[in-house]
């Protein structure tokens, strides 16, 4: 089921309440943990009610002024239900958290996997702020499942079982009376709760999504909105976000204070309950005099047991939409299935384009990344129709065309990011659709035209394009292309911070160090897509030397471009128009 965040008729219903129960069977596994989280809280629950039983029955026979020694067990189990009270609900918080944070742990580590193969093709009607929000925001929620909804009702019937068991052998009216009163608590609490909670819970997922966007694409393009002067309208627009999302959390505070209060109220209309059933045994003989209050304070313990399913109650709903949200994004299927019976891609052969056809069958799909908003001006027109290219090892070729007019989606078929509508791409006369993902993006690495910085060293982000290597090779790529006097010129060399997205560096060193990556990595086909924006022309003309020199060494090099300065390293110069490959035209 898919629920799209621009889609307002959408809520959690039916599916939601299939998601949420999908999201508990994440539990099975740790069963063992969560009947021990379930014990150690039915446990805290029957000690609290054995202290107050207790200590009900210590104050009225000590009334008495009975012998000292006639105190002595009743002294005793007051020490020992308070001290197990402590010990047990110590326990059951070690282990109900230890259960919630490792089921979230796999919970993230499930949903990270399943988007690898998502990114980019299947995941372009979502902004990534809106993935950040369900990765994280979402997933944090769904702490309130496992903390909340799982384990409480189990606790709840346990411990008010408990409690009503003993209850009923001092005397059977009052067990009867405390029965109803909880039985009546744990059903109309949890629901009048959930009924004032439903509408806020539903929203709050997708306000706090909105709000999540707002500010990371405020933090993210700051820099623009300051020089256009629109600082203030983004704010107030984080701001309204902000406002609804305050609006929906009071609700929910409302509701959470209805959960308390009212278990408060029916706590003390049960003890009043369970005073009124006990007091004419008391009058009859039936009941000693000192179980009265030993009776009264039994029922307000066991009442502890139904408190918490209010709470749990008003998160149910949040809850569902958390999980809906999540499942939309796990029931998603990759927009490049993997063969069943993949082939070997040999390990010589050229990288061949055969009559290619392409194109976006969305108006809304945003290009790919740092790619061109113009790849999807028209619903069913053609963005690559018909391209016919070679790339062969050791040569060195430059395709030209002006932004839209398809290069990047090139890039993306040459490591299998998509598979073209008709034609092949081969691999040494492989069809990539017959090999894995990972085969051929280890055969061929791209480098794209927005590659991102990550907020790391240096190094770290230049042994990206190979995992192991050493300082000395990281330096050697770094100066092939063109940093290593600015590499020896830093004071912290390799082990210098570039910030987050590379915010310390510029926007010419940003490239480089993008570029170095490929420089690095032990691929047959090397493609770097628009590596020189950003560069003045000479400082472009230079790094398009050093990628067309790569090509010496062994590797198909394909770079992208609009800026022809250095084309006459290239071994060939192509042109991209109207979807077809054609050659450069000086």
């Amino acid at each position: 089921m898919y629920m799209h965040e621009g889609d307002k008729t959408l809520h959690p219903g039916a599916g939601a309440g299939a998601a949420l129960r999908r999201m508990a069977a994440e539990t099975r596994s740790r069963r063992g943990l969560l009947a021990l989280s379930v014990a150690l809280g039915a446990g805290a629950v029957l000690a609290a009610v054995g202290l107050l039983t207790t200590s009900g029955y210590l104050i009225s026979r000590a009334a008495q002024r009975p012998e000292i020694l006639a105190l002595g067990v009743a002294i005793v189990g007051v020490r020992f239900f308070g001290i197990s009270r402590a010990l047990l609900r110590y326990a059951e918080r070690l282990a109900s958290h230890d259960l919630a944070f490792r089921t979230l742990t796999d919970l993230r580590g499930r949903f990270f996997a399943r988007l690898v193969p998502l990114v980019p093709g299947a995941v372009d009607d979502l902004r990534r702020s809106d993935l950040l929000s369900r990765f994280v925001a979402d997933v944090d929620r769904l702490q309130d499942l496992y903390l909340r909804a799982l384990g409480p009702p189990l606790v709840a019937i346990l411990a008010g079982a408990g409690s009503v068991l003993v209850a009923a052998l001092i005397l059977p009216a009052a067990g009867l009376a405390l029965a109803l009163a909880l039985l009546l608590a744990g059903v109309l609490t949890p629901t009048l709760t959930r009924w004032a909670a439903r509408s806020a819970g539903r929203r709050q997922a997708r306000a706090r999504a909105a709000l999540g966007a707002d500010l990371i694409e405020i933090a993210g393009g700051a820099a623009e909105l300051a020089a256009a002067g629109r600082e203030r309208e983004w704010i107030e627009r984080a701001g309204r976000s902000g406002a609804r999302l305050e609006r929906l959390q009071r609700r929910d505070a409302l509701s959470g204070g209805l959960a308390v209060g009212l278990g408060t109220t029916l706590a003390a209309g049960g003890a009043v309950l369970v005073a009124a059933v006990s007091i004419p045994a008391v009058q009859s003989g039936a009941l000693a005099g000192v179980l009265l209050a030993a009776l009264v304070l039994l029922t307000i313990g066991a009442f502890e047991a139904v408190a918490p399913l209010g709470a749990a109650a008003a998160s149910v709903d949040a809850c569902a939409s958390a999980a809906l949200r999540i499942e939309e994004v796990l029931d998603r299927e990759p927009a490049i299935a993997e063969p069943k019976r993949a082939l070997a891609l040999p390990p010589s052969g050229d990288l061949t384009f055969e009559g290619v056809r392409f194109r976006y069958a969305d108006v809304r799909f945003q290009p790919p990344i740092g790619g061109s908003s113009l790849n999807a001006t028209s619903e069913g027109a053609w963005i690559l129709d018909g391209v016919e290219l070679r790339l062969r090892p050791g040569r060195a070729v430059a395709l030209l065309g002006p932004s839209g007019t398809g290069k990047s989606t090139l890039a993306e078929l040459a490591v299998r990011f998509r598979d073209p509508d008709e034609g092949r791409v081969r691999l040494g006369g492989v069809d990539l659709r017959e090999a894995r993902g990972d085969q051929a993006r280890a055969a061929v690495r791209l480098s794209p035209q927005d590659a991102y910085l990550f907020t790391a060293t240096l190094r770290d982000n230049v042994a990206i394009g190979r995992g192991g290597a050493s300082d000395e090779e990281i330096e050697a790529a770094l100066a092939a292309v063109g940093l290593g006097e600015w590499v020896a010129s830093l004071p912290d060399g390799l082990d210098t911070e570039v910030g987050e997205a590379g915010a310390r560096v510029s926007g010419g060193q940003r490239q480089r160090i993008a570029a170095a990556r490929l420089f690095l990595a032990e691929a047959r086909f090397l493609v770097f897509d628009e590596p020189t924006a950003h560069l003045d022309p000479p400082g472009a003309a230079d790094l398009q030397h050093r990628i067309a020199a790569l090509a010496a060494a062994g590797p198909g090099v394909l770079m992208i471009t609009h800026e022809p300065h250095a084309l006459e390293a290239f071994d060939e110069a192509l042109a991209l128009r109207g979807g077809r490959v054609e050659p450069y035209s000086y």
